[in-house]
């Protein structure tokens, strides 16, 4: 994936030579693009922390914190005990490896299920976050939790991040995306990150229907050689969707 590059630096080196060897599942190609919407909002004036559920080891939760400009703030939400209780050690041990320290981030060890939207806002510095990836527990009660803390934290410009979708292990999980897109018709799925392997599933990013425009056009240049050209049918929109080998079906 050496191919594939962000723009920031720190978060690069850290996507060449460290990614992979912090335990989890979400794909180097997505945290690329990831963290090329992190640069892309800094460059726009779009200011504000990020917030993980479902941080693990911190593969991803690093990518995001390392993006970030200084002042802004990384938070980070799991019970850190599965599979040990050593979790969080190894999260931070990683973090620090790569320049990482308390200063960029917090880690909460709290189950999202049991916070209400203002105890969350709270938690997460009560300001509007501008990136939030959920990727916490895989019900669907768990994620229209979730996605209800999410919305309500969201920065206007900012984006909700969702893994694990269209993953064959929860082949009905994106009905829990539709109706929460049904139910709020001011959001957008935006863009979808495809997968790598049946281990590092697609990824959904969604944003209000205003702020479509700040990244849509962006991605598709910037990420040319991805981008699958016939797009997305997105609830009667075309979405963005990359993909590390786009291609149409020969017939």
């Amino acid at each position: 994936m050496s191919q594939f590059i962000s723009g920031v630096a720190a978060l690069d080196r850290y996507l060449a030579d460290g990614y992979e060897k912090v335990r989890g599942m979400s794909s180097r190609f997505s945290a690329t693009i990831c963290g090329h919407v992190l640069k892309r909002q800094s460059a726009l004036g779009i200011a504000g922390d990020v917030a993980e559920i479902g941080t693990f080891e911190g593969r991803f939760f690093i990518a995001m914190a390392l993006a970030l400009q200084p002042g802004e703030h990384a938070y980070g939400f799991d019970v850190f005990t599965w599979p040990d209780d050593k979790v969080l050690d190894r999260l931070d041990a990683s973090a620090a490896l790569h320049g990482l320290t308390s200063a960029h981030y917090t880690t909460l060890r709290h189950d999202s299920g049991t916070l209400d939207v203002a105890t969350f806002g709270r938690m997460t510095g009560g300001k509007p976050l501008r990136f939030i990836h959920i990727d916490g527990d895989h019900s669907p009660e768990a994620l229209t939790h979730d996605l209800a803390l999410a919305h309500a934290a969201l920065h206007p410009k900012g984006l909700i991040c969702l893994d694990d979708m269209l993953h064959p292990g929860y082949p009905f999980l994106v009905v829990t995306v539709h109706a929460y897109l049904t139910a709020h018709p001011e959001m957008r799925l935006m863009c979808i990150i495809d997968r790598e392997d049946i281990v590092a599933a697609p990824k959904f990013l969604i944003c209000h229907v205003d702020a479509v425009p700040l990244y849509e056009n962006d991605l598709m240049s910037s990420f040319q050689a991805q981008h699958f050209v016939l797009g997305g049918d997105a609830m009667g929109h075309h979405c963005v969707v990359l993909t590390p080998h786009p291609r149409i079906a020969e017939v």
